[in-house]
């Protein structure tokens, strides 16, 4: 059974980073909420523990957590990190939404 949402190896990199660094496991949190220039902003934090309902994400030992409302909006999604010229950071790859703004953090469906 395919997963609703994927981890990418360059993300699981960055989280293994964090949590050497902070010296714990931390989980990145994946969240869609309203808003945004383009109608939906995803929202990232680091988070010690999952939530009873949520869908936790593996690779390599490294995890993420997407809550059950986002989860519909996030249905095939990849999570990545990017470390580009312009910065560094967690991105979406969503093949659901029709459009985005330029920033990469807000979209619509």
């Amino acid at each position: 059974m395919p997963t609703p949402v994927t981890l990418s190896e360059s993300a699981a990199n960055r989280l293994h980073a964090i949590a050497m660094r902070e010296g714990r496991p931390m989980m990145l949190r994946v969240a869609v909420e309203a808003g945004g220039c383009s109608g939906f902003s995803y929202k990232f934090d680091l988070v010690d523990a999952a939530d009873p309902d949520d869908l936790k994400v593996e690779r390599d030992g490294a995890a993420a957590v997407v809550d059950v409302v986002s989860l519909a909006l996030l249905n095939g999604s990849e999570i990545d990190f990017v470390d580009e010229l312009a910065g560094a950071e967690f991105r979406v790859r969503n093949p659901n939404a029709r459009s985005s703004c330029g920033c990469g953090v807000s979209f619509s469906i």
